[in-house]
């Protein structure tokens, strides 16, 4: 009689702590959205990650191809240094572009072009975790779960997205892993990212 008991409430017990569990999971689940995205991604302030590049342009027989190293310093400093095929490096702070390529340097102010500045914002303002910057130049959707979340920016600029059709963003948690960007003419570049160090 004890032993059946005992029995009946360690299966009890099972079903209430599966319960509870699920309950939390799906809780979780349904606070994640792009404000908490924003704010796990706002939480780290400098970051640094390997890439690889991959970019498919209808004119070439075969994709193009980099890698290199990406420095983060939030809010808005982000560094791009290409190692192959050809060293290259951009700087973006504020609204200042500096390419250094085979020696030349050339300066420009990001928001000179409408499309660069979409593209600067998008990468930015994504490692910022600022929705706002994202705002004024895309329309947001975030499908995923928090370990696998993909955020989708549509240009809402009609000058930019004769440029970009879209530009999809992968990660998990506070992590970018990967950046997909789809321009109007059909050619594609795919950016993985691997991170290295984070603060």
């Amino acid at each position: 009689m004890i032993e059946r008991y005992a029995s009946h409430l360690v299966r009890a017990l099972s079903a209430l702590l599966l319960l509870t569990v699920v309950n939390v999971a799906v809780a979780a689940e349904a606070a994640w959205n792009i404000d908490s995205l924003m704010a796990a991604l706002g939480r780290v302030g400098m970051g640094r990650a390997d890439f690889t590049e991959t970019k498919t342009i209808a004119m070439l027989d075969k994709p193009v191809e980099s890698s290199g190293q990406l420095f983060y310093v939030a809010p808005d400093k982000l560094q791009k240094r290409t190692v192959k095929p050809k060293p290259e490096e951009l700087i973006i702070e504020g609204n200042t572009l500096t390419i250094d390529r085979a020696g030349r340097t050339m300066t420009m102010a990001v928001d000179s072009a409408p499309e660069l500045a979409g593209f600067v914002d998008s990468i930015r303002g994504t490692l910022a975790g600022d929705r706002k910057a994202l705002e004024r130049s895309f329309a947001l959707t975030l499908e995923g779960p928090p370990e696998r979340w993909v955020l989708e920016l549509k240009p809402r600029n009609e000058r930019m997205a004769r440029a970009v059709s879209d530009i999809r963003i992968y990660g998990s948690r506070d992590d970018v892993k990967r950046i997909e960007t789809r321009q109007a003419d059909g050619d594609r570049s795919v950016m993985t990212i691997r991170r290295v160090s984070a603060q």
